[in-house]
């Protein structure tokens, strides 16, 4: 990999499978659809393909298991159920891995797995500004491309926890004396202030599992930002040195999970993935309710079908 996050040439023949899950419960971003196009756009160049869901039965069926990693995209309230929580934990166990954008630390309040596995939970945050972040190590991919003195037009988080304190390294800190913020602040969440980090062994996994990566960045608030170069080059490089754990298929041919293998039964309709290249789209729900759904349809699901002798298959 280039300091960039680009993917070498012998990676160029094997591309990852990313999944993006968007679903919300509570507040709800206008730039989710952008932020899930602008990844889409950036896959051909960093060799990932992406599909997008916000149906939760894609944990406890088993589809997560195809992909290398899992983006949790904008997240609020407890999008997950007690039994689909049991599959993300499975999934992280097997080496999968894992990246969360801004209110992704606004989800599954009441788990303490997914705070382990993402680092720190969202307290509050000021109304959004103007402000500096200073970049604190510049050879991770997600802030190569980054100046010392970050100058963003976004939300800064609060953190109920220090992510530190799991093992994280934080590569982004807010300049707090770039910007007002009037509080209060209830918990420790460490100097300097955390806006973004990197777990190079994910803490949420348990014991005899298989620690893949996590990252989490706590930008991305408007769709101005994912317009905006500069970011793009953080997320795709957070989520490219992600894939780099050599836990999961895209690098290793031994792992249980990733790149298309999967271990679900999936039925001839269900909820629609989008990968990039793809014009159709999710069609969320502000209510929580679930997507609209469209016939599904995976290259394992085909290879599955020619197995078996099947010879009508349903477009």
């Amino acid at each position: 990999m280039t300091s960039g996050g680009l993917v070498t040439a012998q990676q160029a023949s094997s591309p990852a499978r990313i999944l993006i899950f968007s679903a919300t419960l509570e507040f709800r971003h206008d730039s989710i659809p952008t932020a899930i196009q602008a990844m889409k756009d950036q896959g051909s160049r960093y060799n990932i393909q992406f599909d997008n869901t916000e149906d939760k039965t894609w944990f406890s069926d088993g589809r997560i298991n195809q992909y290398d990693a899992l983006v949790f995209l904008d997240n609020t309230g407890e999008v997950l159920d007690d039994e689909g929580q049991i599959a993300f934990q499975d999934y992280v166990n097997a080496g999968g891995n894992f990246v969360g954008i801004h209110s992704a630390s606004d989800c599954l309040t009441n788990s303490s797995f997914f705070e382990k596995e993402l680092g720190a939970h969202f307290d509050y945050h000021p109304e959004i500004t103007n402000a500096t972040v200073n970049v604190l190590d510049h050879s991770h991919p997600s802030t190569s491309l980054l100046p010392d003195r970050w100058q963003v037009f976004d939300e800064m988080y609060n953190f109920k926890s220090d992510p530190r304190s799991l093992g994280a390294v934080v590569l982004l800190s807010a300049d707090e004396s770039t910007y007002s913020d009037p509080g209060p602040r209830k918990f420790d969440q460490g100097t300097p202030h955390p806006t973004a980090w990197f777990q190079e062994h994910g803490a949420g996994v348990e014991e005899g599992g298989i620690q893949g990566r996590s990252f989490y960045t706590s930008l991305g608030h408007t769709n101005e930002t994912w317009q905006d170069d500069l970011f793009l080059s953080h997320v795709m490089g957070g989520i490219s040195w992600v894939l780099q754990s050599n836990t999961t298929r895209v690098a290793n041919s031994s792992a249980q999970i990733g790149s298309g293998s999967s271990t679900a039964t999936p039925a001839s309709t269900g909820p629609l993935s989008t990968s990039s290249g793809s014009a159709a789209t999710d069609v969320p729900s502000p209510s929580g309710a679930q997507p609209i759904t469209l016939a599904w349809m995976s290259a394992p699901f085909v290879l599955a079908v020619i197995a078996i002798g099947v010879s009508v298959m349903f477009q």
